[in-house]
């Protein structure tokens, strides 16, 4: 049986594929994800509508994990998420805060500044150095 460290580790992997039935798997049924911009979003269905709604643009990402904690059932990743969103470059730091129960993500919370990935994707490639 994997440790939740591991869990985490192959959950994050896992975005690198984009397939958003592999990343909802990970979660418990009722599992939520906090996406700390937006209100937590609970449940299989839920989550899959979410998630798809936001990856929808995105063409590769690569989470890189800087800092890994774990005790108990609580694992905290702190990341650079490297990930191209209709053809622009996104770097965006994160920490995200994960709830294991039984194998299965309870709740993830994901920490990070909004204004990184938004003006990252407003810059104009023709002027951007």
């Amino acid at each position: 049986m994997k440790t939740n460290e591991e869990i985490v580790r192959d959950f994050i992997a896992a975005w690198s594929r984009l397939d958003i039935d592999e990343i909802v798997a990970y979660f418990a049924p009722d599992g939520t994800y906090y996406n700390m911009m937006n209100k937590p979003v609970s449940g299989h269905d839920n989550l899959r509508r979410f998630i798809g709604g936001f990856v929808k643009d995105w063409t590769k990402t690569t989470w890189d994990i800087l800092n890994i904690v774990a005790r108990g059932n609580v694992v905290m990743a702190e990341r650079l998420d490297r990930t191209q969103v209709a053809g622009k470059g996104v770097d965006l730091p994160c920490c995200g805060v994960f709830e294991l129960e039984d194998g299965k993500i309870r709740m993830w919370r994901d920490y990070f500044d909004l204004a990184t990935y938004t003006r990252a994707l407003a810059v104009n490639p023709s002027t951007a150095e």
